[in-house]
C-alpha cells in the first residue's frame, strides 16, 4: 500500500510541477519531455536491463544451484553457527529453528535469494511454536529480523549485474567497499538488538567473532587508506574478482567432490534465471517510469538541491546528495529502490561517485518494511515491538557508512 502512494505520487508531483513550470515560463517542452520520459524508461527497462540481465541471472543462478548442491549453504553454517547460537540464547539448541535460522543467513550472504526466502519463513514458523506470546514478537524473532533487514551479502550479483549492463568500466569495483557497508548496517542492527535484549557481546564467542571481523574490517580500510587512487582501484578489483573467481571454482570443485552432476545442476538452477527475469519486468517498468517522470517534471532536480542546500548549510560536502533517492526507497521497496539505482547510474554514469554511491545504498540494507510484513505476517504477529526501530537503525548505519568508504574509495 505504501509503495502504491509513493507511485502515484511521483506523477501527481510531477504533473503539479510541470503545470506550474508552464504557469511561470510558458515553456511546454515539459510537458513533451515527461511523455518521452515515459516511452524512453520503458523501453530501457526491457531492452536495456531486462534482457541483458537474463543472461548474467541465467548464469549466477545455475552456478548458485551448483554451489548449494556441492554443500555450501551448509558448510558456512557449520562455520558460524557456534556465534549464532549466542545471539539466539532463547531458542534451544537442539530444536530446528537453529539449523533454519542458519541455512537462511548463509543463503542470504551467498545471494540464494530464492531459497533464503523460504527457509526464512519456516524458522519464523519454528520460533514462533516457541513464542509465548503468539501476536507479540520474541526476542529471537526480533534479532532474525534484524538481521535480516540489515541485507549482509557476500556476494551481490544483481548489483554487479547492472553495473556490467550499464557500461561500467571495472563492475567489481564495487565488491569491496560493499562488504564493508553491509557488514557495518548488521553489526549495528545486532547490537542495537543485543542491547535491547541484553545479550552480552562481550561473551568469548561472540566477542571472538565480532572483534576479528571488526579487526579485518578496519585493517582493510587502513590499508586502503594508504593507497594511491590507482593502487585503491587495483586492490579492489583484484579481491573483488579475486574472490568470485574463488567461488565458481569453489562451488564446482565442491560439486565434482560431492560427485554430483555438476552440469545438470547448472542447467537446473539456470532454468530460473528467464523466468526470474520476466517476473521482475512489469515491477521494473512501473518504477523506472514514474521516476523517470519525477526527473523529467523537474521535481527530482528541485528535491536534490533542496537537500544540496541544506546539507551545504550545515558545512558539509554534497556530493553525494544525488545518490540519496536510493537510501530513501530502499526501506520500502526492494524493486523500487534498484530502478532508483538503475536510474541513477544511467542518469550520472555507471562509474560516476554519485552511480557508484547508489550502488552502495542499494546494497548496504534491505527492504525493512516489506521484509518485517512478510515474515511477521506468515505467523500472525501483530505487535512488532521494537523490530522497526531496529530495521531502520542498521538502515541509517548502512546509510552512513556507504557515504564514508565511498569518499574513500571513489572520491
Amino acid at each position: 500500500m505504501l509503495l502504491n502512494y509513493i507511485w502515484i505520487s511521483f506523477f501527481l508531483i510531477a504533473f503539479a510541477v510541470a503545470v506550474l513550470t508552464f504557469a511561470l515560463t510558458g515553456d511546454s517542452e515539459v510537458f513533451k519531455a515527461i511523455i518521452d520520459a515515459t516511452f524512453a524508461s520503458a523501453k530501457m527497462a526491457v531492452m536495456d536491463i531486462a534482457l541483458p540481465l537474463a543472461g548474467i541471472m541465467t548464469l549466477w543462478l545455475g552456478l548458485m544451484n551448483v554451489g548449494e548442491k556441492a554443500g555450501a549453504v551448509r558448510f558456512l553454517s557449520k562455520i558460524i553457527g557456534p556465534f549464532f547460537h549466542k545471539l539466539f540464547p532463547e531458542i534451544p539448541a537442539d530444536h530446528p529453528a537453529q539449523g533454519q535460522l542458519l541455512l537462511n543467513f548463509s543463503a542470504n550472504m551467498l545471494g540464494l535469494d530464492n531459497a533464503a526466502t523460504p527457509l526464512g519463513l519456516k524458522a519464523m514458523q519454528s520460533m514462533q511454536e516457541l513464542n509465548p506470546k503468539k501476536d507479540t514478537a520474541s526476542n529471537a524473532q526480533i534479532m532474525f529480523l534484524a538481521i535480516n533487514t540489515s541485507g549482509l551479502t557476500l556476494i551481490p550479483i544483481a548489483i554487479l549485474a547492472q553495473r556490467a549492463i550499464l557500461g561500467a568500466a571495472n563492475p567489481t569495483d564495487i565488491f569491496v567497499p560493499l562488504l564493508i557497508t553491509t557488514y557495518c548496517s548488521t553489526l549495528g542492527g545486532i547490537i542495537y538488538v543485543a542491547i535491547k535484549q541484553k545479550i552480552n557481546l562481550f561473551n568469548k564467542t561472540v566477542l571472538g567473532w565480532l572483534g576479528g571481523i571488526t579487526a579485518v574490517i578496519a585493517a582493510l580500510m587502513f590499508y586502503c587508506l594508504s593507497l594511491e587512487p590507482a593502487q585503491l582501484a587495483r586492490f579492489s578489483n583484484i579481491i573483488g574478482n579475486g574472490i568470485l573467481l574463488l567461488v565458481i571454482v569453489g562451488f564446482i570443485g565442491g560439486g565434482l567432490y560431492k560427485r554430483i552432476n555438476v552440469y545438470e545442476a547448472f542447467i537446473d538452477g539456470a532454468k530460473e534465471g528467464f523466468s526470474t527475469t520476466i517476473k521482475i519486468i512489469p515491477y521494473l517498468i512501473a518504477m523506472l517510469v514514474g521516476i523517470a517522470v519525477f526527473r523529467a517534471s523537474g521535481a527530482m532536480g528541485y528535491l536534490i538541491d533542496g537537500l544540496a542546500w541544506c546539507f551545504n548549510a550545515l558545512g558539509f560536502d554534497t556530493d553525494f546528495v544525488g545518490a540519496l533517492p536510493t537510501a530513501f526507497m530502499k526501506p520500502l521497496s526492494g524493486s523500487g529502490a534498484k530502478a532508483m539505482m538503475v536510474e541513477t547510474m544511467s542518469t550520472y554514469g555507471a562509474d560516476s561517485f554519485v552511480g557508484r554511491l547508489s550502488c552502495l545504498f542499494q546494497g548496504s540494507a534491505d527492504t525493512t518494511f516489506y521484509i518485517i510484513a512478510l515474515y511477521f505476517g506468515s505467523v500472525g504477529i501483530r505487535k512488532t515491538r521494537y523490530a522497526v526501530q531496529a530495521g531502520l537503525i542498521a538502515d541509517l548505519i548502512g546509510v552512513v557508512s556507504a557515504i564514508l568508504v565511498a569518499y574513500v574509495f571513489f572520491h
